[in-house]
């Protein structure tokens, strides 16, 4: 008798349980039917510069060729609910890269528009070594504005406890009813969430209120890190580890993305709507390949992590981050000194080069100059000049032009150089004897090879 009691109890219980379930269904069916997508939601992307926020941006637009900016770029992202036939534009802030733009945020997240506003942290896979350094430094400034804005302590309380229900609330695809049952056990303690420890571990320790994604862009360099710097996969689950301990943190989804391989970017978007606009989402975590990992807020926790550590067997997992990942050493190439060219004095260039110019013309015409014992041959033709004053052959006018030439300037110049060491005429004397000995020498050996 007692037995057949308590089980008619416990059918009585599930009945109640199941019409609170199916009631629950009901209401937010008719809710989210009788509301359209609503306006003025936004995104707000951070992050270093070269990281590839603006070509992230322009690929969920659908731009092939986006045009970067400076200070802050707005842009928006058309939104559209097939099911409601419902259609609005999701407003995206792109801040520069340089932190001293960071007053800018007053712009973007203000005491009004911070419970509708979606911020998302950009770091580059092309950098590994800086990630987990640009994640702390861009957290620390939206940390350090957030501080500044003037929100009463009762709602930065229940900013943050929105956060920790969006944590508590995730359910793998597929176990909706699971979720369902969570949203009602929550609406028994959403009164005294800080009195119990439903977080474990780091969870949401640097709570902000507000709903965050990490985004890794680059991915397609890990290819490029394995060939050119020796990247193992421990290394990658190193990054990893790091990367996902910060999300845990913030409270975070986590997407690696490459827009240059196509790959998670719809799968961002598609997340995206489904945050801001509660559309339906039925993607589950992604941790196979590590080029497009993908883990939604909620989902991750410390046990989860510990699988990346069965891989990290030259170093513990806890190790200092650039010790792992260490900063490439940047080799500066050595700069070739030119030698420094003396400028010649001018005169000295000319007297040198006139010079020159006379012995050429010395030696032609003492070669075309027959010695007084050769003998002309006989029936050798003689060439005399023609009427027309045409040059005779083995004359050189154009050498004896340029002699001309530099007398001249020499002449000019050796009135204008008076600190020179010789005169104009000491270096014609000078130059006409070394003629003379020259003609001479070429003379004496010519005699001595006709007498042989």
């Amino acid at each position: 008798m007692g037995s057949f009691v308590e089980s008619t109890a416990i059918l009585n219980m599930m009945e109640k349980d199941s019409d609170n379930v199916w009631s629950y269904i009901l209401s937010e069916v008719r809710s989210n039917a009788s509301t359209k997508l609503p306006s003025g939601k936004a995104i707000v992307v951070l992050g270093d510069s070269e990281v590839g926020k603006t070509t992230l941006v322009a690929k969920l637009q659908g731009i092939e060729a986006p045009k970067k900016g400076s200070g802050l770029e707005y842009g928006y992202l058309d939104i559209r609910d097939e099911y409601r036939d419902d259609s609005t534009q999701l407003g995206v802030w792109v801040l520069d890269g340089n932190p001293t733009h960071s007053n800018l945020l007053q712009f973007t997240l203000s005491e009004t528009t911070f419970n509708e506003t979606l911020v998302m942290l950009t770091v580059s896979m092309a950098t590994p070594w800086s990630i987990v350094e640009q994640l702390q430094n861009w957290a620390g400034i939206l940390h350090d504005y957030v501080d500044l804005l003037r929100m009463s302590p009762d709602r930065v309380k229940q900013l943050r406890q929105k956060c920790v229900r969006r944590w508590l609330d995730y359910v793998e695809p597929g176990d909706e009813m699971e979720l369902v049952t969570a949203k009602i056990n929550n609406t028994h303690r959403e009164s005294n969430l800080e009195d119990e420890p439903l977080l474990t571990g780091n969870t949401l320790v640097r709570n902000l209120g507000l709903d965050v994604i990490v985004v890794v862009t680059k991915t397609d360099h890990i290819s490029i890190l394995e060939k050119e710097s020796d990247y193992l996969d421990e290394q990658f689950d190193f990054i990893q580890y790091h990367i996902r301990q910060f999300c845990v943190q913030y409270g975070a989804a986590l997407f690696y993305t490459s827009v240059k391989e196509d790959k998670n970017c719809d799968l961002l978007y598609k997340y995206l709507v489904h945050r801001i606009y509660n559309l339906p989402f039925r993607t589950p975590a992604l941790i196979v390949e590590k080029d497009a990992v993908f883990i939604p807020a909620g989902w991750d926790n410390e046990k989860k992590m510990a699988i990346l550590h069965e891989t990290m067997t030259s170093f513990k997992p806890d190790a200092y981050y650039n010790d792992v990942i260490p900063k490439p050493v940047t080799t500066r190439k050595a700069v070739k000194t030119e030698l420094e060219v003396e400028i010649e004095d001018e005169q000295s260039f000319l007297d040198r080069q006139l010079t020159l110019l006379q012995l050429q013309v010395a030696i032609k015409d003492n070669r075309q100059t027959p010695s007084p014992h050769s003998q002309k041959p006989r029936g050798t033709p003689t060439i005399t000049p023609s009427p027309g004053g045409t040059p005779r052959k083995g004359d050189q006018p154009t050498d004896r032009v340029l002699a001309n030439f530099f007398n001249s300037l020499l002449s000019k110049k050796s009135g204008a150089s008076p600190g020179s060491p010789k005169s104009n005429e000491e270096t014609r004397s000078e130059v006409a004897a070394e003629l003379d000995s020259l003609i001479s020498k070429k003379e004496l050996s010519s005699l001595n090879s006709s007498d042989c």
